[in-house]
């Protein structure tokens, strides 16, 4: 597979700032007039494979040269002296987004009008991309020259980047495929963000013979961990609690919701102090769990599939809100799959609320007259942390689907018959597996 990174390099000066904007500004311009095209002559289009030929088919239309004296759309009137490697970006762009909108639009005809009409596309945000050669040029170790739009024509300007970000790229970069740069602005910084493709081939060992990680993320405490294999063996076990941020983002928490009651006007600093206490929790838990994945030597981590997009009710909804499970995993993707580990997710539903051992149902924290919420009562008695039960599950889940995977559909169907709690994948337990296994074992012998 492969991987796609981004630097961006802040623009050490803002000699430039106003042509920067010009240029963006024209550049988007040129993106609206290449979408108009395109749309206008769609049935052109969708004849054409690749977006070389119809790169091709859009500039025969609109720009004008010697072959060509008369094309049917004027766009060199419209945009003076318009770089050649800007048009071409700016078609490109055009191609998405005219495509995007297209199939949205046939996709909402084919489900009979359901939901709201997709909106006519619009350049949006986008940025202009620098063509190496034609608008952008190093210039020295940390100075680059940029086409742009400046005293009202297209002339190249000297920029320089941070050292730091430079030689972060030059030390972190090396060996991967350094495609176009973008000249982007984040606030009132204008910045070069320099992309990087690299190619992986992730682990491909049996499911008999794999190792995995099944990671439960929690709000209260960090992450549970457990190396598991595919007989239902947990070979290692790894807790991450982070006291100290957990206390400061309690009493960040504490300090807006108290202004917020008394209307104060310093809410949004203090929510910005919240997300970034969030950031630090998230990025520790990340890099442990690669850590322990790295340690056990595990092919695949296993999260939960978590659907956070629903209203939060409750006490807890705020601490909820600002959960950043989704960021942990993105990080934790990225991670692995540059050292060849694959992502995996299961039904997260009633992972801790079910015993790992099948005996149904568990109770926490004080509903089962437990200090702590962290613990659970089994209806056998067993007192368990209820991170480690849901980690189990989690690990459990991701082999019953593999396993049954494998099997013909004739095969499953008999082994289903014989361990019918496979069968529903969001009551399956660490148990289910165990007998799950023992029936592949008396069906193979």
């Amino acid at each position: 597979m492969d991987i796609f990174t981004n630097y961006k390099c802040r623009i050490s000066t803002n000699t430039y700032n106003k042509e920067f904007a010009a240029t963006t500004e024209i550049y988007r311009h040129a993106v609206d007039f290449f979408i108009a095209v395109y749309l206008g002559n769609a049935d052109t289009f969708t004849e054409l494979k690749g977006d070389l030929l119809k790169q091709r088919k859009i500039e025969q239309l609109t720009h004008r040269t010697a072959k060509n004296p008369s094309p049917a759309y004027d766009f060199d009137g419209q945009f003076y002296k318009f770089p050649s490697y800007y048009r071409r970006a700016a078609i490109s762009a055009a191609i998405g987004k005219a495509e995007s909108y297209l199939s949205n639009l046939k996709r909402w005809e084919a489900e009979r009008r359901h939901g709201k009409k997709p909106g006519y596309p619009k350049s949006g945000y986008v940025y202009p991309v620098l063509y190496r050669g034609g608008s952008f040029v190093p210039a020295g170790d940390y100075a680059f020259s940029v086409k742009v739009f400046v005293h009202n024509t297209w002339d190249w300007v000297t920029v320089s980047v941070r050292k730091s970000d430079a030689d972060y790229i030059a030390r972190h970069c090396v060996g991967r495929e350094a495609l176009v740069p973008t000249l982007t602005k984040k606030g009132r910084v204008w910045n070069l963000s320099f992309s990087f493709k690299e190619r992986v081939t992730l682990n491909s060992t049996p499911v008999g013979e794999q190792t995995i990680l099944a990671v439960d993320l929690g709000i209260n405490s960090a992450c549970a961990c457990c190396a598991m294999t595919s007989d239902g063996t947990v070979i290692g076990r790894e807790f991450l609690h982070l006291p100290v941020e957990e206390d400061s983002l309690g009493h960040a928490f504490n300090k807006a919701k108290k202004a917020q009651r008394l209307n104060a006007k310093r809410i949004p600093r203090m929510y910005a102090k919240v997300d970034g206490i969030n950031n630090r929790i998230a990025v520790l838990t990340a890099q442990f769990i690669m850590d322990a994945a790295i340690g056990y030597g595990v092919g695949t981590i296993v999260f939960e599939h978590l659907d956070l997009g629903s209203k939060k009710r409750g006490h807890g909804k705020q601490r909820l809100h600002h959960w950043k499970a989704r960021y942990v995993q993105s990080m934790v993707a990225t991670k692995a799959h540059r050292l060849g580990i694959r992502i995996a997710t299961v039904n997260a539903w009633g992972t801790s609320r079910l015993a790992f051992d099948g005996s149904g149902a568990v109770e926490r924290g004080g509903n089962a007259g437990l200090p702590s919420y962290s613990l659970c009562r089994f209806t056998t008695g067993k007192v368990y942390n209820c991170d480690l039960n849901a980690a189990y599950n989690i690990g459990a889940r991701y082999f019953i689907r593999e396993l049954l995977k494998s099997c013909s559909a004739t095969r499953r169907l008999a082994i289903e018959a014989k361990v019918p709690q496979c069968v529903k994948r969001s009551t399956c337990t660490l148990s289910t597996l165990i007998d799950l296994n023992a029936a592949l074992a008396a069906d193979a012998a």
